[in-house]
């Protein structure tokens, strides 16, 4: 069996101070790698720095603001200074505003598509030369199913997740030659702080879940392995793809 472990790796996490990021971080840990925490809220990263160190893995908390350039240039900076080159990067970090397209303001479009779409660019730009110099990378960005379907009220949304799926696509094969596989993981509804408005209003939730073939929402522990086995030596020959982890909602 190919080895999925992940010792001696160190690994970025975009939003990795709750929800997805925050549970994909842990199980890289748990995996063995040594984790960049990046996040706007450094209470919040130092709260997972802190389970993870308890379970006995090793992590680092920065704080920035991955859609603005001075900020991923200098929390860049610090990882290599700190935890070491990164060998995996999870380009996580993301917002979501639900509004008809007619009350957007050109201000809430540019807030999501900067840390949507922006934020990856920027850190994968960040990132690539060390790995390339390595000749070896894992880069996951993280879609969503509204990269595939969509609903009302998810114009900004979903634009930027297809973008995301765009960038994967070709970045997959721009790198390919340097031993750095791309690809991205499409959620669907999982129980996360930005899904707040929906699972506090029950006829959307019924909504949702008549949707889903599998009847329930994704559980938070399902998203972890997924990351790991796309950042381990077991994906290797796994590049410009995306996975859906969705309950079935995207194959009807």
């Amino acid at each position: 069996m190919i080895n999925q472990r992940l010792d001696g790796r160190v690994a970025v996490v975009t939003g990795a101070s709750k929800g997805l990021g925050k549970q994909m971080a842990e199980s890289l840990a748990e995996a063995g790698a040594t984790v960049a925490l990046v996040a706007r809220s450094g209470e919040l990263l130092e709260g997972v720095r802190a389970e993870i160190e308890t379970g006995g893995g090793k992590a680092f908390t920065f704080v920035a603001d991955i859609s603005k350039e001075a900020d991923v240039e200098s929390v860049a900076s610090e990882i290599r200074r700190q935890a070491g080159v990164p060998d995996i990067l999870i380009n996580n970090a993301g917002i979501n505003i639900r509004k008809p397209l007619v009350e957007y303001t050109l201000e809430e479009w540019h807030r999501v598509m900067s840390t949507n779409v922006d934020g990856p660019f920027l850190c994968t730009r960040a990132f690539v030369p060390g790995m390339i110099e390595k000749k070896f990378g894992r880069i996951i960005n993280v879609a969503s199913t509204m990269a595939h379907v969509s609903l009302p009220h998810r114009t900004a949304y979903s634009g930027s997740k297809f973008a995301v799926l765009g960038i994967t696509k070709a970045l997959a094969l721009e790198l390919a030659p340097h031993n750095i596989t791309v690809n991205a993981i499409s959620p669907g509804p999982f129980a996360t702080e930005m899904n707040l408005p929906l699972m506090q209003n029950p006829v959307l939730m019924a909504e949702f879940n008549a949707k889903i073939p599998l009847g329930r929402w994704g559980k938070m522990e399902e998203i972890g392995p997924l990351a790991v086995f796309l950042s381990s030596d077991a994906s290797a020959f796994i590049t410009g793809t995306d996975i859906v982890i969705d309950g079935g909602w995207t194959a009807q």
